[in-house]
């Protein structure tokens, strides 16, 4: 008796995982608004601040910018590399968010105090994040 294979199916019973590490960003359960941008320069992660200069690309928000984008108004969806050309980029433009998972440099002169009303101005809501204590 032989045995023979039938068909090319290269799967086989089996059991794996994958970690997952949620970046806690989001932070409420207000309906989330995104929108897909032209991203314009910069290789910047989930969480970046973003503000839209007056040609219509958006960059990463800096308070002593002139160009439109010292006003922030977005925030990245996902991590994007436009170091060399702009790219399209996903961005969330209304939400409930984690004020400590922004990414604003220090280069961009920002603080959570001053940029909270900013973004509430445009429906992104800011929070402060409570972590549960053991009780013992």
């Amino acid at each position: 008796m032989t045995t023979s294979t039938m068909g090319g199916n290269p799967q086989r019973p089996g059991i794996w995982s994958d970690l997952y590490i949620p970046d806690q960003l989001i932070a409420g359960t207000l309906q989330l608004v995104t929108e897909t941008i032209t991203l314009a320069a910069g290789q910047l992660p989930r969480g970046a601040l973003l503000g839209r200069r007056e040609d219509g690309a958006y960059v990463l928000s800096k308070k002593t910018a002139k160009d439109g984008s010292q006003q922030p108004v977005a925030i990245l969806a996902d991590e994007a590399d436009a170091r060399n050309t702009p790219v399209s980029a996903g961005v969330y433009l209304m939400g409930e968010f984690n004020q400590d998972a922004l990414y604003m440099p220090n280069e961009t002169g920002w603080t959570i105090e001053e940029v909270k009303p900013l973004l509430r101005a445009v429906s992104i809501f800011l929070k402060c994040p409570v972590s549960a204590t053991d009780p013992s």
